[in-house]
């Protein structure tokens, strides 16, 4: 009995302490996933934001600051080096696309332009995909950070340096957006 004691319990807590620590590494891969998510539709965004200057371009010849604006917020995102970095950039871009679709709003002819439409078609269906991998990376960082903050997987998680993850948040204007109320008409 007494060397059931002296063995059975330091390889039950090895187990315990192995068991956490693999649910930990299991939440944190679930975090670099869901970046991985944001990350190609974030690429995808990229890649369509010159098609969609080079159109607006055609039709709005003096709206050259704004195309300007968008080129530099999709080279900053490109040359985000961290995901901090990127969120801010992102957020940078997210605006120079909004002022770049108030734009194509004064130009109806641009507006008709079934090149156009097509674009903005898969810009929204990019930024829906993108919404839905921020609201799933956002879940599995809740998931990890739980973990992480919670008795008795905290001890594991300071000894094996489980740092915590940050959100990735709406910027105020992004929230405005989410927040407004959708307009509905019947034509």
């Amino acid at each position: 009995m007494e060397l059931f004691i002296w063995v059975g319990i330091p390889v039950i807590l090895i187990f315990l302490v192995a068991g956490m620590y693999n649910n930990l590494v299991a939440a944190r891969q679930n975090c670099n996933q869901g970046w991985a998510d944001i990350d190609a539709a974030l690429r995808q965004r990229h890649d369509l934001v010159p098609n969609l200057v080079e159109t607006v371009k055609g039709y709005a010849t003096h709206e050259s600051g704004t195309l300007t604006a968008v080129i530099a917020a999709r080279a900053g995102a490109l040359d985000a080096n961290s995901p901090d970095q990127l969120e801010k950039a992102e957020k940078v871009l997210s605006g120079a696309l909004g002022n770049l679709m108030a734009v194509a709003e004064n130009y109806p002819d641009l507006k008709a332009s079934a090149n156009f439409q097509t674009l903005q078609g898969e810009l929204a269906d990019i930024e829906d995909k993108l919404g839905a991998s921020r609201r799933a990376f956002n879940a599995a960082v809740a998931t990890y950070n739980t973990a992480i903050q919670s008795f008795p997987s905290n001890i594991v998680a300071g000894m094996f340096n489980f740092p915590e993850r940050t959100y990735f948040e709406l910027d105020r204007n992004e929230r405005s957006t989410v927040s407004a109320v959708p307009k509905v008409g019947f034509n």
